[in-house]
């Protein structure tokens, strides 16, 4: 079965909310287990917004 596609995938900012710390601290310790050195972890967090330091 293809993927779904649609024209209609952003989410507006105002949809969007805060992480909770646990939910971002476990995602944190997935992207540094996969990912290949500290860069790319570094660019993964960052991308996904959760960051060390990032509020």
């Amino acid at each position: 079965m293809p993927a779904k596609t649609s024209d209609k995938t952003e989410i507006p900012d105002e949809d969007l909310g805060p992480v909770a710390d646990e939910t971002a601290n476990s995602a944190r310790r997935v992207v540094a287990a996969y990912a290949t050195d500290a860069d790319e972890c570094r660019v993964l967090l960052s991308m996904l917004g959760i960051a060390p330091g990032d509020a």
